[in-house]
C-alpha cells in the first residue's frame, strides 16, 4: 500500500460496507432462499468492478467454480432440502474463497499442489496486514489535514465524552428510577430512531461492520500483494515410502480382499444368505462397513501413488499389479454395498440418508476406475481429478432435485406395494406437493392419515410468515396448494 490513501481504496470500502448491509438482510432475517443467489451476485459484481483493470489467471478452472457457485447458490431458490442448506452455509463461502484467491493471485503455484493451501491462508492473514495499513495511513492522512488547533479540540472534545459517559449512564438510571414515564421514554428511544430493539440493532450493527472489514480487508490485499512466484519450484513429497514395504502391505491386503470377494461371490451374488439374516438385516449390517473400507482403500491408493518411490522396473510393476486387483476388490465390495443398500430401499423405501449414500456409491466407482488408469498411466494426475469429481458431484446431487426422486421412487413402490409412509414424505416440499395429489384422488385406505400431515404443515404455514429472503420457488409451489386445499 502506497504512503498516502487511494480513492479507489475508498471506494471498495464504501462498497463493501453496502454489500454488508445486504448481507445482514439475505443471511439474518429467517430461511435463507432468493436471498442468496442475490448476496452471491453483489459479492461477484463488487469483486469483478475491484479487479476490473487487472489481469486473472486459471480461467478454465475458475470458470467452473463460478458456474458450481452459482449453482449452489441458486439451488436455494429452486430447492428446499435442509441438508443441503446446512452444508451449503459452510461449502459456498469455502470455495467462493478458494475461487478468489485462484484467479486473482498471479503466483506459479499450481492450484493442486499442498502449497496452494498456504497461499490461501496467506491471503486471509494478509487481509488483517491491509486493514492495519489502511487504518494508520487513515489516521496519519487525518492528523495531516487538520491543524493543531483542530487535533486539541478534538482531543478535548473526546475527553469530555470519555468522563460524561459513566456520569451520565449513573444519572439516567437513578432518574429512570425515580420517574417510571421518563425510564419508559429512555427504553423507547432506540425503537423511535429504528424499529428494531437495542440489542439486535447493536448485534446487526456490529455484523455489518465485521463483515465490511472482512471483505474489505480480503479482496483489498489480493490486489495490493500480487507478487508472481518463481515457476521453476517443484512441490517436494514430504515422505517418501519404499517399494518392498509398500508391495508387504498391498499383498496382504489383497489376499485379505480376494477372500473377501470370495465369499461374497459364494453366497451374497447366488442370492443365499446365512442362516438368520432376511435380505434387509443383511444390506443394513454390511453397507457402511464396506463402504469405509473402500474410503480406506482410497486412501491407500492415493498415499501409494504419490508418495511411493520405485527404482526397480520389476517392483514396480509388482505395485501396479497390487494396486489394480485392490482397486477390482473396492470395486467389487461397491457393487456389493450398492445391491445391499438397493434391497434395503426395497424393503423399506426411499430416504434422502439412503439415496445419498447411494449415490457416492457410485461416485466412489467413477474415482476407482479413474485411478486403476492412473495405476498404468504415470502422466495421469490425481489430485486434478478428485477435486473436480467431487465439485462436480456435490453440485449435481444439490442441483438434480434429490427430494424429487425420493417422492418419485416411494410413488413407484407404492403402487407396486402399496406400502407408504405419509409421514416421511410430509418431511419435503415435494413430498407434501405428491400427498396433496394423494389425497385429492381420495384413497381410502390412508387417507386420515394423509389428511393429518397436511393439517399440521397448513398450520405451520398460517404461523409462519415467508420473507422475501425465504422466498423458494418449490415452497412457494407448496404453499400455494396448501393455501387452496380444503381439508374439511
Amino acid at each position: 500500500m502506497s504512503s498516502q490513501l487511494q480513492k479507489s481504496d475508498l471506494k471498495l470500502l464504501a462498497a463493501c460496507l453496502l454489500l454488508a448491509v445486504l448481507f445482514e438482510q439475505s443471511f439474518f432475517h429467517g430461511t435463507v432462499g432468493v436471498s442468496y443467489i442475490i448476496f452471491v451476485v453483489a459479492f461477484y459484481w463488487l469483486y469483478y468492478w475491484r479487479f476490473r483493470k487487472f489481469p486473472l489467471s486459471n480461467h478454465r478452472l475458475g470458470f467452473l467454480l463460478l458456474i458450481c457457485i452459482w449453482l449452489l447458490a441458486l439451488s436455494y431458490l429452486l430447492y428446499s432440502n435442509p441438508f443441503f442448506y446446512v452444508m451449503n452455509a459452510f461449502i459456498i463461502p469455502c470455495l467462493i474463497i478458494i475461487h478468489i484467491v485462484l484467479i486473482s493471485n498471479q503466483s506459479k503455484i499450481q492450484w493442486y499442489q499442498l502449497r496452494f493451501l498456504s497461499l490461501i491462508f496467506k491471503s486471509i492473514s494478509d487481509s488483517f496486514s491491509f486493514l492495519g495499513q489502511f487504518f494508520k495511513l487513515g489516521k496519519t492522512s487525518m492528523l495531516t489535514k487538520m491543524d493543531e488547533g483542530h487535533v486539541q479540540m478534538f482531543k478535548k472534545i473526546s475527553l469530555g465524552l470519555m468522563i460524561s459517559f459513566p456520569v451520565l449512564v449513573i444519572v439516567i438510571g437513578l432518574l429512570s428510577s425515580a420517574d417510571q414515564r421518563f425510564s419508559s421514554l429512555m427504553s423507547s428511544l432506540p425503537n423511535m430512531m429504528i424499529d428494531v430493539p437495542l440489542a439486535e440493532w447493536i448485534v446487526r450493527t456490529i455484523i455489518i461492520i465485521v463483515y465490511t472489514l472482512a471483505v474489505f480487508g480480503f479482496i483489498g490485499s489480493l490486489r495490493k500483494s500480487n507478487t508472481v512466484v518463481a515457476s521453476n519450484v517443484v512441490e517436494k513429497k514430504l515422505v517418501t515410502l519404499d517399494g518392498i514395504i509398500i508391495a508387504t502391505i498391498l499383498i496382504l491386503l489383497d489376499v485379505v480382499y480376494v477372500l473377501f470377494v470370495s465369499v461374497q461371490f459364494q453366497y451374497f451374488f447366488s442370492d443365499t444368505l446365512h442362516s438368520g439374516y432376511t435380505y434387509a438385516e443383511y444390506a443394513r449390517r454390511g453397507f457402511f462397513e464396506l463402504l469405509l473400507v473402500s474410503l480406506i482403500n482410497l486412501s491407500v491408493l492415493s498415499g501409494v501413488l504419490t508418495f511411493t518411490k520405485v527404482d526397480s522396473r520389476r517392483m514396480k510393476r509388482l505395485i501396479q499389479i497390487l494396486l489394480s486387483i485392490l482397486i477390482t476388490a473396492s470395486g467389487i465390495m461397491l457393487v456389493s454395498a450398492f445391491l445391499r443398500l438397493n434391497l434395503y430401499e426395497e424393503f423399506y423405501g426411499y430416504t434422502f440418508y439412503r439415496v445419498l449414500p447411494h449415490s457416492f456409491t457410485v461416485f466412489l466407482g467413477i474415482v476407482f476406475a479413474y485411478t486403476l488408469v492412473k495405476v498404468w498411466i504415470d502422466r495421469l494426475t490425481i489430485r486434478h481429478f478428485y477435486f473436480i469429481s467431487a465439485l462436480i458431484y456435490y453440485t449435481f446431487l444439490n442441483v438434480m432435485n434429490v427430494d424429487q426422486f425420493i417422492v418419485n421412487e416411494n410413488m413407484k413402490r407404492y403402487e407396486e406395494t402399496g406400502v407408504i409412509d405419509v409421514h416421511y414424505l410430509s418431511q419435503s416440499d415435494p413430498g407434501i406437493i405428491e400427498l396433496i395429489d394423494l389425497y385429492e384422488t381420495n384413497p381410502k385406505d390412508i387417507e386420515y392419515e394423509i389428511k393429518e400431515q397436511l393439517q399440521i404443515r397448513k398450520n405451520e404455514l398460517i404461523e409462519n410468515e415467508m420473507s422475501w429472503q425465504s422466498f423458494n420457488f418449490t415452497r412457494y409451489t407448496t404453499e400455494e396448494r396448501l393455501k387452496n386445499l380444503n381439508l374439511e
